[in-house]
């Protein structure tokens, strides 16, 4: 077995979504004069590698405390669809894959391999990343997808402010992870996964350790 992280560091340096504060390890005891090092995090739940909650946009929907143990491990599938700047993932790219690997189970998680993580710590990451149109969005909806992950900041294009994955996938109740890393490295078109955010009461969602299992 050998275990692949997916995971962005997180640090003071970390590329965050316009207008998120920058996160800030702060230096709190330290061995010498409290007897024991630690520090104070300062950060958005939705810094870095991350899971969104359903609560994240929709008012009644599952908060990341809620979440099931089952929802955070097992396989996915693995949809390599290289994309360029404000590029969509459309239906038809889901339905073309499929053609060429065969259908997405029903219940299976579905990740996004964009090569868009090429990108990071530039200012297109988050302006221009590809994402998810409309009815792709649908379409994992209607195949019961309890998890979508993705190389890039978000789900949605970029240039869209409207979110439209975003609330189709949450009032369907699935969870999002974003800002995946090192997806290149997994060669197979399924993988086994376990991706586990903080327990954090009532909150839209967290930063995670996000591991393929290969």
């Amino acid at each position: 077995m050998k275990l692949l992280d997916l995971t962005l560091e997180i640090s003071e340096t970390l590329p965050m979504f316009p207008g998120s504060p920058q996160p800030h390890i702060i230096p709190w005891t330290t061995l010498r004069g409290d007897g024991y090092n630690s520090e104070v995090l300062f950060m958005s739940s939705h810094s870095g590698t991350h899971m969104d909650a359903p609560y994240h946009f929709a008012e009644d929907g599952m908060r990341i405390h809620q979440v099931p143990m089952g929802r955070l491990a097992g396989e996915a599938v693995l949809v390599k669809l290289d994309k360029g700047a404000g590029q969509t993932i459309t239906m038809q790219d889901l339905l073309d894959h499929q053609e060429r690997t065969g259908p997405l189970p029903d219940g299976s998680p579905v990740v996004f391999h964009t090569s868009w993580q090429e990108h990071l710590g530039t200012e297109a990451y988050f302006t221009d990343n590809p994402g998810l149109s409309a009815d792709a969005a649908r379409y994992l909806a209607s195949i019961n997808v309890p998890l979508v992950g993705i190389d890039s900041p978000s789900i949605d294009v970029g240039h869209n402010k409207d979110f439209p994955a975003h609330h189709i996938l949450a009032q369907n109740g699935t969870l999002n992870v974003e800002n995946l890393a090192n997806l290149d490295k997994i060669a197979s078109t399924t993988f086994g996964f376990v991706i586990l955010p903080l327990k954090i009461l009532d909150a839209t969602g967290s930063p995670v350790r996000a591991v393929a299992i290969q």
